[in-house]
């Protein structure tokens, strides 16, 4: 049974091929001059060669798959990121939109104010909310609207 292991990915840290010619074993290999030299070794040597061999093969496919082969910078991981970081002027921006828009909140009435804040932050419904001032669930509604109209026309699209 003659034997050569073509079809081993080789690396540059293995540099020499087994080969099984008429039942005996043969490492090659290319010596210092680059002259292919070939030499006789015993089944025993053989086989830990050739599992040391299928061994490297395994790591070497591992850390392929589990190793991303593209350039990592801070720029290529922040297009990744699933919360991207905001920028200085949007996060300034926001400040300022939510500072507006709590101080047109501040200068709606105490009922409407209070039933803006339950219905949106407290994610409460006109049922829950007229249940607690024991009121009407259509004044709750109603309410609630004019103060959004209020909102609209102070700070814009709410």
């Amino acid at each position: 049974m003659d034997e050569k292991h073509q079809n081993r990915k080789k690396d540059k840290y293995n540099p020499y091929t087994l080969i099984i010619l008429g039942g005996r074993y043969y490492l090659s290999f290319k010596d210092s001059r680059g002259a292919l030299q070939s030499i006789e070794i015993d089944e025993v040597l053989y086989e830990l060669f050739n599992r040391f061999e299928l061994e490297d093969i395994s790591y070497f496919n591992k850390l392929s798959r589990h190793i991303e082969h593209s350039e990592l910078t801070e720029a290529s991981l922040n297009e990744r990121a699933f919360c991207k970081p905001e920028s200085i002027e949007e996060e300034v921006s926001r400040n300022m939109e939510y500072e507006l828009l709590h101080r047109v909140i501040e200068k709606l009435p105490e009922v409407q104010r209070r039933r803006l804040l339950l219905y949106f932050f407290g994610e409460m419904t006109y049922e829950q909310i007229a249940a607690i001032e024991g009121c009407t669930k259509r004044a709750v509604k109603f309410s609630v609207d004019i103060a959004i109209e209020k909102l609209k026309k102070d700070f814009g699209t709410f």
